[in-house]
């Protein structure tokens, strides 16, 4: 079980105090928001409340689940350090209009028809649920709950039309012409001439309107525009007949909700004060919050949902665990990061280098070990002996789609190992038959030897030829190191370079100790033999 405030000894919460683990350090933060070290108020509702928010406009993807993953470890910290209960809102605005197409769903001409709408009055553009909204809210909450988040998701929509968000619209037309002052000199000329926070619901198109509000009745709670014919339409604020224009929702709902702490992205820097100062208007208390840096595709460009750019997580978790992805999450989340294929082989081997560390570590440190905020104070025992950089190198060199064929090399090395019993390990392995089909495979270019590099795998194949299958995978390493040295490579990183080009078709490669031990050495003995003859090893 995770920690929880009722089994976390004081020991560690003295040690949390002292970490510099960055929820730890945001944990601290929002402690002293609630009073201070030791002296952190519970709030009149209960619990302190983390939320994220979601806009359903386009697919989720990975900067989605990266904000719930990262507000769960910060989440999870403040448990530890002060004991207090907690809950975490996913909300998702999808009362907002559909401003434009995404580029990445089918039916778009239907969709574009629907322009305007609210995104749960929008039809489903994969025919699967009542709404474009409902469908992308599915998507949202099937990956949380695969990653096995705790949350609790909320709807715009139905937080408005139940009317729970009343009192909150109510005091924002309270306070119209205050907002208008903070939020008019953020706009340009032409939205300044329609702005209003109040966004009435046509009753005949359903569409959200962005139209002047020419006057607004604070005893009556009432709203009222001109149409297109010039009739003026009276419309009650509450029970979903108005959406808030976003800015002031998102401030809006930090009163009501009495949000405590909310990430956000680098965009929204000018936003996060801005509605904190609308937030103070309406007599709330802005949250905590932490600015984090964006995802960049493989041009280094933001991501977007609309465009499709980067990575999904599914596709992410075609090739990789899920701890992986949480570990990229983890890792720096003030600065900017590629979200592309490449960076997943180095995730997933850092992984597993924290996760081998971790039993040996003093508590002090396990605090400081990511695996001990992706797993919230509880990683799993066993060993992954084999680097995904290795296993992707197996198959590359066996050219198989079939895992068994690798699992054939792996228990012949360790007999003590199956699927069943290495689970993460099996994972890995179809990951990386998957990576290599998909990235590697059709990149390979292998080249001939130099004078020197043929004379250096000779030399290799012979010091192969002498040893025992049973090697250990540190003193093949070592030979290797000898057999450089011995060739007049200065820098032996040119020499794994070559083996890595002449016998795996790629520019970087695997620890070659650790990859021969497990490939084989009688069978890297013939690879060798192969690339030496001009044979083609790509077959």
């Amino acid at each position: 079980m995770p920690y929880s405030p009722q089994n976390v000894s004081s020991q560690m919460r003295e040690l949390a105090r002292h970490s510099n683990a960055w929820p730890f350090v945001e944990a601290r933060a929002l402690e002293k928001r609630l009073g201070g070290e030791g002296k952190a108020k519970l709030p009149q509702k209960g619990y302190v409340l983390f939320e994220t928010g979601y806009g359903p406009s386009g697919l989720p993807h990975i900067g989605t689940f990266g904000e719930v993953a990262r507000t769960t470890m910060v989440r999870h910290a403040f448990e530890v350090l002060t004991g207090l209960p907690t809950k975490l809102f996913a909300f998702s605005d999808d009362m907002d209009g559909m401003r434009k197409v995404p580029d990445n769903i089918p039916n778009q001409e239907m969709v574009t028809q629907h322009l305007g709408k609210p995104l749960t009055q929008v039809p489903d553009p994969f025919g699967t649920h009542e709404s474009f909204g409902h469908h992308n809210n599915a998507r949202l909450c099937s990956f949380l709950d695969e990653f096995g988040f705790d949350y609790e998701f909320k709807s715009a929509t139905e937080e408005y039309k139940s009317g729970r968000l009343d009192e909150g619209l109510l005091k924002v037309l309270k306070h119209y012409d205050k907002i208008k002052e903070i939020i008019l000199p953020t706009l340009g000329p032409e939205r300044r001439a329609t702005y209003s926070p109040f966004l009435p619901l046509c009753p005949d198109t359903g569409m959200v309107l962005q139209v002047p509000i020419i006057a607004h009745d604070e005893s009556a709670g009432t709203v009222t525009y001109e149409n297109d014919a010039g009739k003026k339409i009276e419309v009650p604020v509450t029970g979903g007949q108005c959406k808030l224009q976003w800015k002031v929702d998102w401030s809006m709902r930090w009163m009501a909700l009495e949000v405590d702490y909310e990430m956000s992205g680098k965009d929204h820097i000018e936003n996060v004060r801005l509605g904190e100062r609308v937030c103070r208007t309406l007599g709330g208390n802005p949250p905590l919050t932490l600015i984090y840096e964006l995802f960049l595709d493989d041009e280094g460009k933001k991501i977007s949902k609309s465009k499709g750019n980067g990575l999904a997580v599914e596709e992410w978790l075609r090739y990789a665990t899920p701890e992986s992805l949480s570990l990229f999450m983890y890792q720096k989340p003030k600065t900017a990061k590629r979200l592309f294929f490449d960076v997943i082989p180095k995730n997933v081997d850092e992984y597993l280098t924290f996760l081998g560390k971790f039993p040996e570590q003093e508590e002090k440190d396990q605090l400081n070990n990511p695996v001990w905020h992706i797993h919230s104070g509880q990683p799993p025992a066993g060993e992954t002996p084999f680097s995904f950089n290795v296993l992707l190198n197996l198959a590359s060199v066996c050219h198989s789609e079939d895992k068994a064929v690798l699992w054939n090399f792996i228990t012949r090395y360790r007999p003590d190992l199956t699927p069943e019993q290495a689970p993460i390990l099996d994972k890995l392995v179809t990951g990386a038959i998957n990576y290599y089909q998909d990235f590697v495979k059709p990149n390979k270019k292998f080249r001939a030897p130099s004078a020197q590099e043929h004379a250096a795998l000779e030399d290799l194949k012979s010091s192969l030829e002498k040893m025992a299958g049973s090697t250990s995978a540190e003193d093949i390493q070592t030979e290797v190191y000898e057999v450089g040295k011995r060739h007049g490579f200065d820098n032996l990183r040119e020499w794994f370079k070559a083996c890595y080009e002449i016998l795996l078709g790629q520019e970087q490669g695997p620890r070659m100790g650790s990859f021969i031990a497990l490939y084989g050495v009688g069978e890297t003995v013939t690879l060798i033999t192969r690339a030496l003859a001009g044979e083609d090893l790509s077959a």
